[in-house]
């Protein structure tokens, strides 16, 4: 049939274009893809400022930190008077460890630095570290044979002259504006023209515990303290959380109390850390009268903010494993329990893992509820077990930076960075657990 003995009523109907077709429909497209390159712009712009910002703060904080992974070290020529050190001449450890290293401290700012009345005294023993006096007496254990001789020994510098060294302290600045004076200036031009001025790695930053003074603070008190504490908030909160996400997925009835269950676990991963620190202060502290600022109440209180994540991900772990596994692991003949633990439980792990481990690495970087239960005192000592007052990582960072010193921004910013380290490491074993056990249905 030709247009031409078509109904000249149903001429226009055939000449009508479809909304498919012509120019209309192209516009339309050239619209749509406009609107996806867009979309894509805006997506990689964000991810592209997430990773300036990532650098930005990364940067920053390297740019602080980084001076903290060395220490200034002053060579100070010190003669090992026998008389002070070892009068009976039996070299007798006991003798050498308990003679008067403060005095020999003294005499050595009075040989090496010409001071003679109390005040420039004073000042100059301002150079050393307060541990400067320990430092004499290990190496005169250490080398007892020397006793009689004049050596060079290296002392740690005091926290105002590590940061004159590292170019933190203006030189340029009026005297009363400056944390050293004009003659500590001298001193310490001095000291730098003979050599006898050097920075070593500061291997006391990772041995050593918190200090009023800032070159001798060290972050391993805190590490044992995290270490503890989410050894004892795993322990409590993994078999928990899990068995009670299976409880939940796999053998609960569906009424109005599981409901309810289910959405005060989803409430409780919502709420402010800081109100599970007053839940611990109230009932592990207050009621059962566990002792405060442990690694034990710590754990506990850490615990109760980690299962809802916990459970949260084991439950969605349980639910990605397709039906067929329990349909063909009951159509074998094995009961329900069977069917989860030996089935359903194993292929459903990785996921599990990987919530847990995601919830610890929040609990290592939470502080408030650490503050309610004690755990910000200062501590100086590592702690030797899971009842004696400890810190950890964020609140030893908290403490620092609350400090006036300049040489303690710098030790947070480097504590900082230890921190973001192994919560890097602990989200990166997470995602090559899923990577490595995960499968794909």
């Amino acid at each position: 049939m030709t247009d031409s003995t078509l109904n000249p009523a149903e001429a226009p109907m055939a000449r009508r274009e479809s909304p498919h077709a012509g120019q209309a429909a192209a516009a339309r497209l050239r619209a749509r893809r406009r609107s996806e390159r867009r979309f894509k712009a805006y997506g990689f712009g964000a991810v592209l400022l997430a990773i300036v910002m990532l650098v930005v703060l990364i940067g920053t904080l390297a740019g602080q930190g980084l001076g903290a992974f060395t220490q200034t070290q002053i060579a100070v020529e010190v003669n090992l008077d026998p008389a002070r050190l070892d009068p009976q001449g039996t070299r007798d450890p006991k003798t050498l460890a308990d003679a008067n290293y403060t005095g020999l401290l003294t005499d050595i700012v009075r040989d090496n630095f010409g001071a003679t009345q109390r005040r420039d005294v004073l000042k100059a023993l301002g150079l050393f570290s307060r541990d400067a006096r320990f430092e004499l007496r290990d190496f005169v254990l250490a080398n007892p044979d020397l006793i009689g001789t004049t050596q060079t020994v290296w002392l740690t510098a005091s926290g105002n002259l590590d940061m004159l060294d590292k170019g933190w302290i203006d030189r340029d600045l009026p005297q009363a504006q400056r944390p050293v004076d004009d003659q500590v200036l001298g001193w310490y031009d001095a000291l730098a023209a003979k050599d006898a001025v050097s920075r070593d790695f500061n291997t006391r930053f990772f041995t050593g515990a918190d200090s009023r003074s800032p070159e001798l603070a060290g972050i391993w008190g805190a590490t044992v303290g995290s270490a503890l504490t989410l050894f004892v908030c795993f322990i409590l909160s993994f078999p928990i959380g899990v068995t009670t996400a299976i409880y939940l997925e796999e053998f609960a009835p569906k009424n109005r109390w599981t409901d309810l269950i289910e959405v005060n676990i989803n409430n409780l991963a919502a709420v402010p850390s800081i109100v599970f620190g007053l839940l611990g202060l109230a009932v592990f502290i207050g009621f059962f009268g566990m002792p405060r600022s442990a690694p034990v109440v710590g754990g506990f209180t850490l615990a109760l903010m980690t299962l809802p994540t916990i459970i949260i991900a084991t439950r969605a772990a349980l639910k990605a494993v397709p039906p067929s596994i329990r349909q063909a692991a009951q159509g074998l003949g094995a009961s329900p329990v069977q069917v989860v633990f030996h089935h359903v439980l194993p292929l459903a792990m990785p996921g599990i893992l990987t919530g847990t481990i995601i919830g610890m690495a929040q609990a290592l970087g939470e502080t408030a509820p650490l503050l309610m239960i004690g755990m910000v005192a200062f501590i100086a000592d590592v702690p030797g077990g899971f009842t004696t007052p400890s810190t950890v990582l964020p609140v030893q960072i908290f403490l620092w930076a609350d400090s006036p010193e300049r040489a303690f921004v710098e030790k947070t910013a480097a504590a900082i960075l230890v921190l973001l380290g192994f919560l890097i490491i602990m989200n990166a074993i997470a995602v090559l657990l899923r990577r490595r056990f995960e499968r794909r249905w």
